[in-house]
């Protein structure tokens, strides 16, 4: 078996506060004299159940962190790490995905918010030698006026480089509004050129992926997977070539599978979807991105498929064609090599390498 942390991939589905890494946040705490949550101590990924109460304690323990990150070198830092962190994995491109609105009352306002996000994802593209783009995303939590507000930020940043805007999302717990409210700030989203990345699929089924679908237009789905339970509106996805940002971890976390080899990942492939594997939260659900790969391998596939996997990854991005190809190319030479021992020496530098160099300049 080849080593999946050299494996070249991308990373499409993880939040900014949920990116953060755990000996981070144990520091943000003790500074601010806060007492963390016994989850985010006891070695041990959140589980809940698939309802409305596990929702509320899985968001309780995401705002416990989320209320730490409350200056610009704060904010800065969780960007570098996390794209550190991907750089250790084999990742090539991270697009990460945040909410200004959670972090302006204590920088100044949603524009310096995302301000300092962009540069923060400039920066670690520099320093980590992975591209970091980011996903503006609005809340269901709140009114979509707030989202039509922030879709219109999101296209004064909108461009197509690191460190720029490439998409506009909708997150947080899928039961909550009309998805059809959410419709204008999408279409201002698309007319000022960025990609529809909304949340769908994963709290609730068909019917209502169905409504994503057709209100929201997806590039990429935040996770899609319960698409597997309508073999019908798979297929449309599929042909209408929505990607799906498939969270393994995050899927049986949240109690949507009650273990990962429930997750309908060989049901997705079987039709041919291009998915892109992503650790969504893994300060909560302490599960990386080469975690997601492993979680695969132990469903059954083998490395020609893990490498397809990577490259599903690498076309759903929005990175340049020509960089694409070279990180395809990249893939191939993965898979045309022997095999290798996971945890064997290897070309890819370790975190603590590149952190070293990063702290250097």
């Amino acid at each position: 078996m080849r080593d999946l942390a050299t494996l070249p991939k991308a990373h499409l589905h993880l939040h900014f506060t949920g990116s953060m890494r755990l000996e981070t946040l144990i520091e943000l705490a003790s500074s601010a004299r806060t007492r963390l949550p016994s989850n985010f101590l006891d070695g041990d990924p959140l589980r809940v159940p698939a309802d409305r109460r596990g929702w509320f304690r899985f968001q309780r323990a995401y705002d416990t962190a989320r209320a730490l990150v409350r200056t610009e070198e704060v904010m800065c830092r969780i960007v570098l790490e996390a794209a550190l962190d991907d750089a250790a994995e084999g990742s090539r491109r991270l697009e990460i995905q945040v909410d200004p609105t959670s972090y302006a009352p204590f920088v100044g306002g949603i524009t310096p918010a995302l301000e300092i996000i962009l540069d923060a994802a400039k920066q670690a593209t520099t320093l980590s030698g992975v591209e970091v783009a980011v996903i503006v995303a609005a809340s269901r939590m709140r009114h979509p006026l707030d989202a039509r507000t922030l879709a219109r930020l999101a296209v004064r940043y909108a461009g197509d480089q690191p460190g720029e805007v490439i998409g506009f999302g909708l997150s947080n717990d899928e039961r909550a509004g009309q998805t059809s409210s959410w419709e204008r700030a999408f279409a201002i989203a698309r007319r000022g050129g960025l990609a529809s990345m909304p949340h769908g699929g994963e709290l609730l089924g068909p019917d209502h992926l169905r409504e994503v679908v057709s209100c929201l237009g997806p590039t990429r789905l935040g996770h899609g997977v319960r698409a597997g339970e309508d073999p019908a509106l798979l297929d449309a996805i599929v042909a209408s070539g929505i990607s799906l940002e498939v969270c393994p971890a995050s899927n049986v976390s949240l109690g949507v599978y009650h273990s990962p080899d429930d997750v309908p990942l060989r049901t997705l492939m079987s039709h041919g979807a291009q998915i892109a594997l992503s650790a969504d939260d893994p300060l909560l659900f302490q599960s990386r991105l080469v975690d997601q790969y492993e979680i695969a391998r132990a469903l059954g596939c083998d490395d020609a498929e893990l490498a397809e996997l990577a490259r599903g990854s690498i076309r759903a991005c929005l990175a340049s064609p020509t960089t694409k190809r070279a990180w395809l190319a990249e893939v191939d030479a993965w898979l045309a090599a022997p095999d290798q021992v996971p945890g064997a020496q290897s070309d890819c530098p370790e975190a603590s390498d590149l952190e070293s160099r990063a702290v250097a300049r």
